[in-house]
């Protein structure tokens, strides 16, 4: 996939980076999309809780299969396809009985193609599923499932994978791209291979207004508000009793850097044996 350069010759264009996506088909396949309507980051109240969004252009949502419960079908690449919802391209699969569906392309996947989703063993080709039991050790997979049936919930984004360490019994250890190790069901279904569009991180969206088409409305920094609309803020300049010198903290006083978020309780604590930071989790 081609990264794209400009010229200078605006403001929004000097420090630009696109992409030229590789895709070959730009109109989705209508039966695999619903509408959508946006909350602008409001719940049923009509009160803001999520911040900074609102706007955007408007987008149909893609019915992507993450379950690959259609076993022992195989099925023929018709499409790769941009998908206005996630940073990797979605592909379109045209199975054997006539049915279509979309999964998670993955890299090296091309029209013509052939995928297939089974509990039996299958090739270790891109875009194929099966699940962790089957699959031999450091293999890089995408799509993985967090428990069995659930569908997939790890390792979605552009460019992402995570490699199985090992099976022992009923559990698999996964390194994530995070870094952390964790225990997964040995009958979750995972795909082979590694998301595609490894280069979206490269994008620099060179305006402000990009960002509003995505529907990101600006952000304000607290240590630049009033005492009275953030705790960081308040000071002349940049003082010591105020402007962000103290710890820096959330509107609602949740301490911002170093500070662990997820709880002791968790149930899942127990399946993480090394957290991203590299220490062992503590139970």
């Amino acid at each position: 996939m081609a990264i794209i350069k400009f010229n200078p010759t605006t403001p929004s264009l000097r420090f630009a980076v696109l992409q030229k996506r590789d895709i070959t088909q730009k109109r989705p396949e209508k039966s695999l999309t619903t509408s959508y309507s946006k909350s602008a980051g409001r719940n049923c109240y009509g009160r803001v809780t999520s911040r900074r969004r609102g706007g955007g252009h408007k987008r149909l949502l893609r019915i992507v299969d993450f379950k690959r419960t259609k076993f022992d079908i195989p099925a023929k690449v018709q499409a790769i396809e941009y998908d206005p919802g996630r940073t990797a391209h979605i592909a379109l699969l045209a199975y054997a009985d006539g049915e279509k569906r979309y999964i998670i392309a993955p890299e090296g996947l091309s029209v013509g193609d052939k995928v297939e989703s089974s509990l039996k063993l299958l090739e270790f080709n891109p875009g194929n599923a099966m699940p962790l039991e089957l699959i031999p050790a450091s293999t890089k997979l995408h799509a993985v499932e967090l428990l069995p049936g659930k569908g997939a919930q790890m390792a979605r984004s552009a460019g992402n994978s995570l490699e199985l360490i090992k099976v022992e019994g009923k559990h698999a250890q996964l390194r994530l791209p995070s870094g952390e190790v964790r225990l997964v069901s040995s009958k979750c279904m995972a795909t082979v291979g590694t998301v595609s569009n490894a280069e979206h991180s490269k994008v620099v969206i060179g305006k402000a207004g990009r960002n509003r088409w995505k529907g990101k409305r600006p952000r304000v920094r607290g240590v630049v508000m009033n005492p009275v609309d953030h705790p960081n803020g308040g000071g002349e300049a940049k003082s010591k009793g105020g402007g962000g010198r103290q710890m820096l903290v959330s509107p609602w006083g949740q301490l911002a850097k170093g500070f662990p978020t997820r709880r002791k309780s968790k149930q899942s604590n127990s399946f993480i044996l090394v957290r991203r930071n590299g220490r062992k989790f503590k139970r």
